[in-house]
This record gives structure tokens, C-alpha cells and sequence, in this order.
């Protein structure tokens, strides 16, 4: 009978840990979607080119189609970002960094080109880190 009470008195931890990484999971998988849908509706679909500063211009399409999210569990985080283009790995990190890269004239030359930064993940992390806080609220379930 004194065993019985003394392991109510104890909380399992199996369970507990299981609460919390299930609580993490949704909080940050709900916290990359709205980050990756804050990075999509930042690029506008036009034909004309963005200025240097703001969020880049989807003259297609593709970039928006390749902004993702996903949780890694092994290190309880959560990754947004675009995939590498196939034909150009680089394009999304010189989209939001800027820098120069090798590109190839009509002519088949190749030359080195200056591109500046026209970020949108990391406004879009910004304008969405606020909401973050308070979705830990409630977040650990039995």
C-alpha cells in the first residue's frame, strides 16, 4: 500500500517527455507555416524587377512554389527556406544575401555579376516572431 502511493506521487516521465516533444513539434511546424506563407505572399508577381531592399518580384512563379518548411526532430528545430532552383542552386541565397556569381553571356562568355540583396525570409521571420510566444501557451497536452 505505501508503495502504491509513493509511485502515484511520482510523474511518469516517459509520458511527459512524449507531451512535451509532441507540444514542441506543433508549435514550431504552426510557426514555419506562417513564416513560409509571410515569405510567399512577400514576393509579387510582376515583370518588372524589385528594388534592391525589398522582397524580390516572382516573374514565374518558382521561387514561391519553393519556399518549405519542415521539423527536424533530431534537433527539435524547425527549417524555412526555399529548395536550390535545379538549373540555378544559387539564386535563393543570392536573392536574400546579395553577391556576385558567374553567369554565362549570350555570346557563351562567362562574367561575374553583381546582384544586391532583396531579402524575404528574414522579413518574414520578423513580422512573424511576435506570434511565436504565445503559441507556447498550452502547447504540452496529456
Amino acid at each position: 500500500m505505501i508503495d502504491w502511493k509513493i509511485k502515484e506521487m511520482f510523474f511518469d516521465s516517459k509520458a511527459v517527455t512524449s507531451a512535451v516533444d509532441a507540444g514542441v513539434r506543433r508549435v514550431l511546424s504552426k510557426f514555419g507555416a506562417f513564416v513560409r506563407q509571410a515569405a510567399r505572399s512577400s514576393i509579387r508577381r510582376r515583370k518588372a524587377a524589385s528594388q534592391p531592399g525589398s522582397p524580390p518580384s516572382g516573374h514565374v512563379g518558382t521561387l514561391k512554389r519553393l519556399i518549405f518548411f519542415g521539423y527536424d526532430t533530431a534537433n527539435r528545430s524547425v527549417v524555412i527556406g526555399p529548395a536550390p532552383f535545379r538549373s540555378v542552386v544559387e539564386a535563393p541565397p543570392l536573392l536574400e544575401y546579395g553577391g556576385t556569381a558567374s553567369r554565362k553571356d549570350r555570346r557563351g562568355r562567362s562574367r561575374r555579376v553583381t546582384y544586391k540583396a532583396r531579402p524575404f525570409m528574414a522579413p518574414a521571420l520578423q513580422k512573424e516572431l511576435p506570434k511565436l510566444l504565445p503559441m507556447w501557451g498550452n502547447s504540452v497536452r496529456k
